[in-house]
């Protein structure tokens, strides 16, 4: 009996589901910007690589 309530109250809590959600929104977005920045990063390399040869 005591049991079946400890897994009942288990099953009925969304607090431990909200963080799972969160703790994906949070890895999906840290994923997107670190492959941003990874191109970005390429991109402004070579921008800078050109204007330091352009001012030489």
């Amino acid at each position: 009996m005591l049991n079946s309530k400890i897994f009942a109250r288990f099953l009925s809590d969304q607090e431990g589901a909200t963080a799972i959600e969160y703790a994906l929104i949070a890895s999906l977005i840290a994923v997107f910007l670190i492959g941003a920045l990874a191109a970005l990063g390429t991109n402004l390399s070579s921008e800078f690589a050109e204007v330091g040869s352009a001012l030489k």
